[in-house]
């Protein structure tokens, strides 16, 4: 293939280009085209060291693809283990608050004929309270009874 080195003159395979009416002159030089030449193949020898070179790197390319999907699967599955063990966790805590519930439960029912009998004293001190101020108002009118008739 022919090489430009630094000058303007067209080479073997360079033709001229007629400059338009815009451009200048000196802008003619500048504009060269360049005939295409037919491809020619490397010798056999080059084409083996090629496919070696492809074939290794292509190679390297797929073990590091295949090393990311690797260390990929290793990340999930530490983080699956993980994930276990956090629900052993929760496991053994609900567990926990279902034994402590349950232990709640049974003392409430243990509780239950006390509370039943604080309701029932309740009830009585309420009716007592009642009944002591019935008393008392009855009491205000035999004072008053008692007064009227003292006044006579």
């Amino acid at each position: 293939m022919a090489e430009q080195e630094g000058t303007d003159k067209p080479l073997l395979n360079e033709q001229p280009v007629a400059p338009s009416a815009s451009q200048s002159v000196t802008s003619q030089d500048d504009a060269i085209v360049e005939t295409a030449e037919e491809a020619v193949e490397p010798p056999e020898a080059d084409i083996n060291e090629l496919c070696r070179d492809m074939f290794s790197k292509m190679a390297l390319y797929l073990t590091g693809e295949l090393t990311a999907t690797s260390e990929d699967y290793k990340l999930l599955e530490n983080m699956n283990k993980l994930t276990c063990l956090k629900y052993m966790e929760m496991k053994d805590i609900a567990g926990n608050i279902s034994r402590n519930l349950k232990d709640l439960n049974k003392k409430y029912a243990s509780l239950q004929p006390y509370l039943e009998q604080i309701n029932q004293i309740e009830e009585q001190v309420a009716s007592l309270e009642n009944a002591a101020y019935k008393l008392d108002a009855y009491s205000k009118r035999l004072e008053a009874k008692f007064k009227k008739l003292e006044k006579r």
